[in-house]
């Protein structure tokens, strides 16, 4: 196990120093535009910097337009927040407009902020990995060097071999320090944008209405789906099994009169279809709201699906307090769902349950370290039952007005995490 949490960690900042790497970019970018927007406002006294400064808004929209591009390959959308001015506009009005809409002055304050923290973060971020390396191995080659260049990153200068040990002990600490640093600055990068390039949420009631009507619909198709489940299950299993015992109770009593022991095997079999359909309800039960929730709890309850897994399954609850019905309810079945896709289709050896509250959000992670390759498919939720397939786990989680991230590159890890409002 602590072989795993070491690859997990040295597989999370590798991940980490590539978004910073791609942080590095955008952050020049942002730079570019606040020195453009600087040298404009410097010749505006000489006039043509009054000609340049419709030019500054382009400018920063570009840099900003770049990193939503970016965090969209990393699988995080940001809905561009711009208003459009009104048709008609002469180029100074327009210029007023775009320049008195708050994404505007949004997109200035997150170029300051990624350009001046952004550069940095990312070239520390190439930075460690390569002290990493040269501590960690300095020890195999230091006494090839020169005097003068026998030197840790630390400045300590090797003149014997215990320095040279202590160096490399050194590069194991660097090691800790860039695990742990680097998916935090990553982090850190990707809340500010979401938080300044993304739309307002006190101005944009538009958006949130959308969010709203499309959350009712995920609910409304989840819930006809689990109707749809819940119908089947009774169809197909319950009702066949109730209509058997029935065919072999009035077998039974016609039998019972000429043959005993017949009638007594047949009501054998007629105990037998009731008790499986018995077990068939309960199972329906447990798919509407499983009652372990309520006696053992959301970690117990998840605990419980691991300990069922075929796949070794770590589980990691934090304090959850008491979050809401429906919310334990849609996390109990995300990880059920998830579990159950990894048995069926990743191969892996190991898999990983992790559960968090942070403040009024339940977040799930769900992590294994199969093959990959997985894909969500638009029609899985409808064509099958609610709640199965990636597809009908993010229906579920829609429905609560959630969110779904989910990434599974050819050759592993696939990685499925859900946010979840739980404070009511």
């Amino acid at each position: 196990m602590p072989f795993d949490g070491i690859r997990i960690g040295t597989a999370a900042a590798v991940a980490a120093l590539g978004r910073l790497a791609g942080g590095l970019g955008t952050a020049l970018g942002a730079l570019a535009a606040l020195s453009w927007a600087v040298l404009v406002v410097l010749l505006c006294p000489v006039g043509v910097g009054v000609v340049l400064l419709p030019t500054v808004p382009r400018a920063l929209r570009a840099a900003a337009g770049r990193e939503r591009r970016r965090q969209a390959r990393r699988g995080r959308t940001i809905v561009a927040p711009y208003a459009t001015p009104a048709p008609g506009l002469g180029p100074v009005a327009r210029f007023r407009a775009v320049l008195a809409d708050p994404a505007t002055g949004r997109d200035a304050r997150w170029a300051l902020r990624h350009g001046v923290s952004g550069l940095p973060a990312g070239l520390l971020g190439l930075l460690l990995p390569v002290l990493v390396v040269r501590e960690t191995a300095y020890p195999l080659y230091w006494w090839l060097l020169p005097r003068s260049m026998a030197t840790s990153g630390l400045g300590f200068r090797a003149e014997g071999w215990p320095v040279a040990v202590a160096v490399g002990v050194e590069g194991l600490g660097w090691c800790v320090v860039t695990a742990l640093l680097l998916p935090r600055l990553a982090r850190s990068q990707e809340r500010a944008a979401a938080r300044l390039l993304g739309p307002h949420p006190s101005v944009d009631l538009t958006r949130r209405i959308a969010e709203v009507t499309a959350s009712r619909a995920a609910a409304l198709r989840a819930h006809a789906a689990e109707l749809r489940r819940i119908e089947r299950a009774l169809h197909d299993t319950v009702q066949n099994r109730l209509v058997g015992a029935a065919l072999l109770i009035g077998t039974a009593r016609r039998a019972g009169v000429r043959d005993a022991g017949r009638a007594d095997g047949q009501l054998e079999r007629a105990q037998t279809a009731v008790e499986e359909a018995l077990a068939e309800l309960r199972a329906v039960g447990r798919g509407v709201f499983p009652s372990v929730l309520e006696e053992r709890g959301l970690d117990g309850a998840v605990a419980g699906l691991a300990a069922e897994c075929a796949v070794p399954c770590r589980v990691d609850v934090g304090p959850l307090g008491q979050p809401s019905a429906s919310a334990a309810a849609t996390a109990y079945h995300v990880v059920a769902e998830a579990l159950a896709n990894v048995v069926r289709h990743s191969g892996a050896a190991r898999a990983e349950v992790t559960i968090r509250r942070e403040g009024d959000v339940l977040r799930v992670r769900v992590h294994d370290d199969g093959r990959g390759g997985a894909r969500e498919r638009a029609s899985e939720g409808a064509g099958r039952a609610g709640g199965t397939g990636l597809a009908g786990m993010r229906h579920r989680v829609e429905a609560l007005d959630g969110s779904l991230a989910f990434t599974s590159p050819v050759g592993g890890p696939t990685v499925v995490e859900v946010e979840l409002p739980c404070a009511w």
